[in-house]
């Protein structure tokens, strides 16, 4: 396995819908760091199936440098079809909400 330096990392390409899916997410980890595609790809679904489970069982997940994901409870309140008017009732619900760490504010939007 070769040693990857910050300089030569490169972020995945992005697709035609300006997002970055599974796939390219495993793709850069076989062209960055050097796993075999299968590996990539069992390691990029072994990350989002831990999140998913912690966040399913309560649990938050910080990850540093990065973000926190956190559930929240929302509870029951009255909503309006904006349509007609009508009140219908919005039922409570646990809600995942990401809030991104100082240093990914960085380096979206860099202080010049």
């Amino acid at each position: 396995m070769t040693k990857v330096t910050k300089s030569e990392k490169r972020s995945p390409e992005m697709n035609e819908t300006g997002t970055i899916t599974k796939a390219e997410l495993s793709d850069a980890l076989f062209d960055q760091v050097g796993l075999n595609k299968r590996e990539a790809k069992d390691l990029i679904d072994a990350f989002f199936e831990t999140v998913g489970t912690s966040l399913e069982a309560g649990v938050d997940v910080k990850i540093s440098g990065f973000g926190n994901f956190q559930l929240r409870e929302k509870s029951a309140r009255p909503g309006r079809n904006p349509k007609t008017g009508e009140l219908v009732p919005i039922s409570a619900r646990r809600v995942v909400t990401f809030h991104a760490s100082q240093k990914l504010k960085d380096k979206v939007d860099p202080k010049l």
